[in-house]
């Protein structure tokens, strides 16, 4: 079998780099009205009041709080977290009862997941509060 020295090349796609969202006010306002989306996305929602997971309340370990939840899902899994800081993986939750329980589908970005526990209340600060 004979070879060919000649190789087609072709020339790569050239680069586009994204306008940033802040130079333009409706940019801006498309990227915050979309919802969170990717494999790497954490979302986040309170949930107020207490949950029953197969008839059974939900607790903390730490500080045996009953209600005032944090709900974290990243892919398929659930975690719970308290006021107090603690937070597990609550393997009886899915993303579909996740997604179940988004109530107002308004999204706020932050920075990190440190940042927004720490904005929203459940970095320890209020452990033994809640708040209504």
């Amino acid at each position: 079998m004979t070879r060919t020295a000649e190789h087609t090349t072709t020339a790569p796609a050239p680069i586009t780099t994204p306008v940033p969202a802040a130079s333009d006010p409706l940019l801006q306002l498309e990227y915050e009205t979309q919802p969170p989306s990717g494999p790497e996305t954490v979302r986040l929602a309170q949930c107020p009041s207490e949950l029953a997971l197969r008839g059974m309340p939900v607790t903390c370990s730490s500080c045996r709080a009953r209600r005032d939840w944090l709900l974290i899902n990243h892919r398929r899994h659930v975690w719970i977290g308290c006021r107090c800081g603690a937070e597990w993986l609550e393997p009886e939750l899915t993303r579909r009862d996740f997604d179940a329980m988004i109530a107002d589908p308004t999204w706020t970005r932050y920075g990190s997941l440190t940042e927004a526990r720490i904005v929203l209340g459940f970095d320890g600060m209020f452990a033994g509060l809640y708040l209504e």
